[in-house]
């Protein structure tokens, strides 16, 4: 198959919300650093996954303030989260088959200020992640 299927490009794991502005247009104001960090575009659709309440949303992206360290769920959405919430916020790309087994998504581990603490691929197995991560230090691959 030469087809293309759409996998996690990246993510910021566990960010904090500081604010929802249902007065603004819409979309995710985010950090600039945290931006580049999780290799996002501004005004790139991402996915919100609301781990404080279960809430799932798609918006976009926009630049916030250098150093602000402030995530702002803006319109409508800004209904779905509250200030305090732990969020997921993800991106997805369309690749080519052929380059699945080598792709490794970037993962922007942030912590309750959304000070990034650590930025690596992906590492799959939910509860084996840490002894995972420890194996891919050792490989030199983090």
């Amino acid at each position: 198959m030469n087809g293309f299927r759409k996998v996690l490009h990246s993510k910021i794991h566990r960010a904090t919300v500081t604010e929802a502005n249902v007065d603004y247009e819409g979309s995710i104001t985010l950090p600039p650093e945290l931006l580049e960090a999780a290799n996002f575009s501004e005004f790139e659709a991402v996915w919100i996954w609301n781990v404080t309440n279960g809430n799932r949303f798609e918006t976009y992206t926009i630049r916030g303030e250098l150093n602000s360290r402030g995530i702002c769920v803006n319109g409508a959405a800004a209904h779905l989260v509250s200030p305090g919430d732990t969020i997921i916020i993800a991106s997805f790309a369309m690749l080519p088959e052929y380059s699945l087994r080598d792709h490794r998504p970037t993962i922007v581990f942030v912590d309750e200020s959304n000070n990034i603490k650590e930025i690596r691929p992906e590492i799959p197995g939910g509860h084996l992640a840490n002894s995972s991560a420890r194996a891919y230090r050792e490989q030199g691959l983090l």
